[in-house]
C-alpha cells in the first residue's frame, strides 16, 4: 500500500487541479493505492497555507501527519524540501502543466514522473513579491491652499 500526497486547490479530491505551489496550496489530497489501484481518497485542509513564513516546513508536518509514503509536487523550495526528506518518502515531479490530481496519481502507477532529489525553486517561491498598487508620491503638492496678498487698506 501506497499513501500519495498532492498539493491541490480548493477542497481537494481527484477532478482537483494539482497546486504548483506546495506549502501554499489550499488542501491536500492524499490517495490510497493498492496494487495499483486507487483505494480511498481523502482531502484534508492546508492550515499553513496563510503562514508569514515557514508555511513549506508547516505543510510538510500534515503530509507526516497523514502517513503519506510518496508526493508529488511541482514547485519546491528549499526548506520544503528538506522537510520532506527527513519524512523517507518519495518526491516526484509533476510535468510543468494543469493536470487533475488523478492524472498525476495515473502517471505516478504509469512510473512517468522523475525523482526530485533537491529543491527546485528558491526560499520564498510561493510568498509573491508584488510591491502594492501605489507609487509612493501622494496627492498632494505642498503648495497650499493660498497664494493671493491680501487687500491693502489705508492709503
Amino acid at each position: 500500500m501506497v499513501i500519495v500526497a498532492v498539493p491541490t486547490y480548493g477542497n481537494g479530491g481527484l477532478n482537483e487541479t494539482l497546486n504548483p505551489r506546495f506549502g501554499r496550496c489550499d488542501s491536500f489530497t492524499f490517495v490510497t493505492i493498492e496494487n495499483n489501484k486507487i483505494e480511498a481518497v481523502k482531502t484534508i485542509p492546508n492550515s499553513a497555507n496563510e503562514a508569514f513564513g515557514g508555511a513549506g516546513i508547516q505543510a510538510a508536518k500534515i503530509i507526516g501527519d497523514n502517513s503519506a509514503n510518496a508526493i508529488i509536487v511541482n514547485f519546491l523550495g528549499p526548506n520544503a524540501f528538506q522537510s520532506l526528506s527527513s519524512l523517507n518518502l518519495d518526491i516526484f515531479q509533476a510535468p510543468n502543466q494543469e493536470l487533475t490530481v488523478k492524472t498525476s496519481i495515473d502517471l505516478f502507477l504509469q512510473n512517468k514522473l522523475t525523482k526530485i532529489t533537491n529543491s527546485n525553486v528558491n526560499a520564498h517561491y510561493g510568498m509573491g513579491g508584488g510591491r502594492g498598487m501605489g507609487g509612493g508620491r501622494g496627492a498632494g503638492g505642498g503648495l497650499g491652499a493660498g497664494g493671493g496678498q491680501g487687500r491693502r487698506t489705508g492709503y
